[in-house]
């Protein structure tokens, strides 16, 4: 590492000519061996799909490791990508699959019946806003646990990433009916869960 002369920090580097190029072409370039094109549709992506995988997870380790080894899966299976989709949308069905066999290792979801009532907050001072906002946080949470992995994937994907129905269906490997049903599940035992909180 060199040290700053006096005139300071190295100035920062100009960005490589792929920073900009679409993620169709840095795919191409990957398949044909270009790592520095793969580099960059991992800084892309990476932010994105760690944010899902926590989401999923619920574990920054777990998520962590899940996108790492995405990544890794997508480095091999490269010349698979046929473009049909985006990259990123691809990425996120690789992503989510591995997520959703992690919480398939899991174990079993708690029924609803089982979680606690949340405790009713005195609404007058700050403090108790915090507290009851933390305590909703956590209550969605727990909710989140309650529901099928695929529930899980397909109410975070809609819900926290704004994918689109089809998106969601490439990505989780279902039809359009079937994402659009467990969403509505979804949405309906979270509601049930999270009335109190209303």
């Amino acid at each position: 590492m060199e040290t700053p002369g006096p005139a300071g920090p190295e100035p920062h580097r100009a960005a490589h000519p792929l920073e900009q190029a679409p993620d169709g072409l840095l795919a191409g370039r990957a398949t044909d061996g270009d790592d520095t094109a793969f580099e960059i549709l991992v800084r892309r992506h990476g932010g994105r799909l760690l944010a899902l995988a926590t989401r999923l997870l619920d574990n920054t380790t777990e998520a962590e490791d899940a996108v790492q080894e995405s990544f890794v899966a997508a480095w091999r299976r490269l010349p698979d990508f046929r473009g049909d989709a985006e990259f990123g949308t691809w990425m996120y069905r690789i992503v989510t699959n591995r997520c959703l066999n992690v919480l398939r290792a899991r174990r079993p979801t708690q029924p609803l019946d089982g979680l606690p009532e949340p405790a009713a907050l005195d609404h007058q001072s700050s403090p108790a806003l915090l507290a009851e906002s933390r305590a909703s946080s956590e209550a969605l949470a727990r909710a989140l646990h309650t529901l099928t992995p695929e529930q899980r994937a397909c109410w975070v994907l809609r819900e926290l990433h704004g994918l689109g129905y089809e998106d969601i269906a490439s990505a989780v490997g279902i039809g359009e009916p079937a994402v659009r049903g467990r969403i509505h599940r979804a949405r309906r035992a979270l509601t049930e869960v999270m009335q109190a909180w209303r």
